[in-house]
């Protein structure tokens, strides 16, 4: 049965689940349930009531990959004003990203390792189907962490943002052909370089529009430029992430970045206040972004395929993979005390859209889509479990001091 649209009962459906992934918002803030677990599940909720009531079941992939694209930049775009660079978080710096590459590469060739001997898949199609569930998923974790103390909190946003740069530039290279020659190594290395100069040159231009713009109607001219850029660069193969990363780390950044020479041609008068703008309009646009993803995403699973036998072991080895080699990282070779950064490695959008990246020349035969979707079931809920102990270890911490200060 077809359902017949009428405009005011969609507008009542859109407000709806907006005001729906609000109290999830509230609900997760007091029991550290992802909010992202309770949209997968209303996704999942409506997905199966429209097949009770006989409705068609749509083909909504194609606008899960859109607002994947969209939320990826709104979510990159809103972690890099968080960045503050400074002489004292040099070392901080250093540790996440080399805690977001070590990782994603060793994760990615246990993944690959298994797949193909599990599966009996060759290596090259394997490694690419790894990296997608390597990658630290900055939608799920970023907005999860907003509880913990100041340094956790900026260890993830750094490791997860630079998970995901790193994780769509890996991918896009196994993309390439002749991926292991030197020629096509040096045009990727050159892509970057690019990336790069790109960065900088539109992140200069970008300040130079918004000190010369009156007003506050700005925000959302900058965003679709940075969507072009971002866009264009994916249809030319360039990791045109970097662009949006540099943009959001130089706008939080400006006195310390925008100096000399450049100083005259962009009035800081006319940035007042722009950076609390731009955090605040881009904290709500990704939460609505991030809304309506997670929830087509969950209208998309279907709980039977979840089920299989192969899909439950195949998903918890690759999970158990995903911990073990986190764990070995942070705690026997950065040697502290990491809790619970070692839970918080949830999958989620960068997955998603990059698994519906790949090509139909590269596909797996014997790859479930189950796999994926239990792979970032689990991780999320690890991540839930994580940091209910932890905020339980925090109240007790705070008894313990009121305890003692009463002596």
């Amino acid at each position: 049965m077809r359902m017949e649209y009428n405009a005011n009962i969609i507008v009542i459906a859109f407000s709806s689940i907006v005001i729906l992934s609000f109290l999830f918002t509230i609900i997760s803030n007091k029991t550290n349930i992802p909010s992202v677990l309770l949209l997968m599940a209303t996704g999942i909720a409506l997905h199966y009531i429209s097949k009770y009531y006989g409705y068609e079941i749509f083909n909504v992939q194609p606008y899960v990959k859109v607002l994947g694209a969209m939320g990826l930049v709104m979510i990159i775009l809103e972690a890099a004003l968080d960045l503050k660079i400074n002489k004292g978080k040099v070392k901080l710096i250093r540790n996440s990203f080399f805690s977001a590459l070590i990782i994603l590469l060793a994760s990615s060739f246990a993944i690959t390792y298994l797949i193909t001997y599990f599966l009996e898949e060759p290596f090259n199609k394997a490694f690419i189907y790894a990296i997608p569930m390597s990658i630290i998923s900055s939608a799920i974790v970023i907005p999860s962490a907003e509880n913990l103390p100041q340094a956790k909190r900026e260890f993830i946003i750094y490791e997860a943002s630079f998970s995901d740069v790193l994780g769509i530039l890996l991918f896009n290279y196994m993309l390439m052909k002749n991926t292991f020659s030197m020629e096509t190594t040096l045009s990727f290395l050159g892509h970057i370089i690019l990336a790069i100069v790109i960065s900088a040159v539109a992140s200069v231009l970008l300040l130079i529009l918004l000190s010369k713009i009156e007003g506050v109607l700005k925000f959302f001219l900058v965003f679709a430029i940075l969507s072009i850029l971002y866009a264009s660069g994916e249809l030319i193969h360039l990791p045109a992430l970097i662009v949006i990363l540099v943009f959001g780390i130089v706008i939080n950044n400006i006195k310390l970045l925008i100096r000399g020479p450049l100083g005259k041609h962009i009035s800081m008068k006319g940035l007042v206040g722009i950076t609390k703008l731009m955090k605040t309009v881009t904290a709500e646009t990704s939460f609505l972004v991030r809304t309506f993803f997670f929830i087509l995403f969950g209208y998309t699973i279907n709980l039977n395929v979840l089920l299989s036998k192969d899909v439950i072991i195949i998903g918890t080895a690759i999970v158990a993979i995903l911990f073990i080699v986190r764990y070995i990282y942070l705690r026997l070779l950065v040697k502290t005390n990491l809790f619970p950064e070692l839970f918080l490695m949830p999958r989620g959008l960068v997955t998603v859209l990059l698994f519906y990246s790949i090509p139909a020349s590269m596909s797996l035969s014997n790859f479930k889509v189950g796999i994926l979707f239990y792979v970032i079931m689990l991780t999320s809920i690890l991540m839930m479990v994580g940091l209910m102990i932890f905020g339980k270890d925090k109240k007790q911490d705070y008894l313990d001091d009121v305890e003692h200060s009463t002596i």
